[in-house]
């Protein structure tokens, strides 16, 4: 037998197969019966991750509730034991004062459905204001009981509309619209506020802050029309390229979506009468808003001067726009009543009428816009049962994978 002279001299094991990748072959084979134990089929990671849906889902919320319990135990509670002692006021309400605070507030909301319908673009399906007035109340119920305001409640929004007939690009349109609308009217109001408030008042050091964000705004939503109503072509292409790269995503549609937008912006600017009417309700529906503060501290039998009521108003309101708390939730509470003592309100009173404000301001929309959802889902006549299900859509939020509502 002959001795293949590759092979002479070797010791048993180290034949040619002994390499690199011989080794790293074997290595593999020896790893694999411990690792499938833990990556196979039936391995504990593929278990656990089956799980993983069920784990998370109740931690983000146990998350956020236990936020929100940080924000009223240390900014909203301080303020009620505050004005506990100060309850021999209540005796002293007006209630003729608190009756005008609550109908003002809701002509404030009133006016924001009639901002909604102004701004519809032109073509589009218009379902009647008395539902576009319970599509926001009830979009505002879910702004008010999750973080991230009125961001969080867009796609409710989006949903009711669409579901309404509205295409789905003509709601994206007018919701961006409304918004960037609404935010640019309360920053100008605040801003005309400071100028006359400072003679009357004087200065504050939260003016500077204030002015500083309330220009930044005012800067990037200009600088956001400019984008796009006049390079909407460069833009749509940049939304294309990063929708083709987002899974889920359709840089087509993208790219439709800012044309459309371009267009819609583009009308509603050469339309002077849209621009005016749109202009009058966003500015009413701040206007009325702060009017029910004035009024609801008025009942504890203090005149507070408008102006200097609207910069705390408006301040407090710019702050509490950061999508950090739900509708400004622990941020407004304490602000405005911080604010009204620094123009010569007695901290009682600017507490109780702050807190008896915040009552129908941000609490009252919230089963006020649940019972709105509720009669946009449910017909006449339905049962308990057809309730309960509107209810739970309304809690339920739709999958990364579900289509919105309704055409478009």
């Amino acid at each position: 037998m002959r001795t293949d002279p590759a092979k002479a001299g070797q010791k048993p094991g180290d034949n040619g197969d002994d390499t690199a990748a011989g080794s790293e072959r074997r290595g593999k084979q020896r790893v694999w019966p411990r690792a499938k134990r833990w990556l196979g089929p039936k391995g504990w990671w593929r278990r656990w991750r089956g799980w993983l849906p069920f784990v998370v889902k109740p931690l983000r919320r146990g998350i956020v509730i236990f936020a929100l319990l940080l924000i009223v135990e240390y900014l909203v509670v301080p303020e009620l034991v505050g004005a506990s002692k100060d309850l021999s006021l209540l005796g002293q309400v007006n209630p003729a004062w608190l009756a005008a605070g609550l109908l003002l507030e809701a002509l404030s909301l009133f006016c924001y459905g009639l901002l909604t319908r102004a701004v519809l673009p032109p073509g589009a399906a218009n379902p009647g204001l008395s539902r576009l007035f319970r599509i926001d109340l009830s979009a505002a119920a879910v702004a008010h009981v999750i973080p991230a305001g009125t961001l969080g409640s867009a796609g409710l929004g989006y949903r009711l509309f669409t579901a309404d007939g509205i295409k789905g690009n003509d709601a994206a349109v007018m919701m961006a619209t409304k918004g960037l609308g609404s935010t640019v009217v309360l920053n100008v109001l605040l801003w005309l506020s400071l100028v006359v408030s400072i003679p009357l008042a004087g200065f504050h050091p939260i003016y500077v802050t204030v002015a500083i964000i309330g220009a930044v705004i005012l800067l990037a939503v200009a600088a956001l029309a400019f984008g796009i109503t006049r390079g909407a072509t460069r833009a749509s292409r940049i939304l294309h390229a990063v929708g083709d790269r987002i899974p889920g995503l359709s840089g087509d549609r993208l790219e439709q979506v800012m044309l459309d937008t371009a267009t819609s912006l583009s009308a509603l600017g050469r339309d002077r009468r849209t621009l005016i009417w749109s202009l009058t309700w966003a500015s009413l529906n701040w206007l009325l808003d702060a009017a029910s503060l004035w009024c609801f501290v008025a009942a504890f039998g203090r005149f507070v001067n408008p102006v200097e009521l609207f910069a705390a108003y408006g301040i407090a309101n710019v702050a509490g726009a950061l999508p950090l708390t739900p509708a400004g939730l622990g941020v407004v509470d304490p602000l405005v009543p911080l604010l009204l003592v620094s123009f010569g309100i007695t901290r009682s009173v600017a507490t109780l009428g702050v807190l008896a404000w915040r009552l129908v301001n941000f609490w009252l929309p919230i089963p006020a816009g649940a019972i709105a959802y509720v009669s946009l889902k449910v017909p006449r006549g339905a049962g308990l049962k057809a309730w309960r299900a509107a209810m739970s859509a309304l809690l339920a939020r739709p999958g990364p994978d579900e289509p919105p509502e309704g055409p478009g």
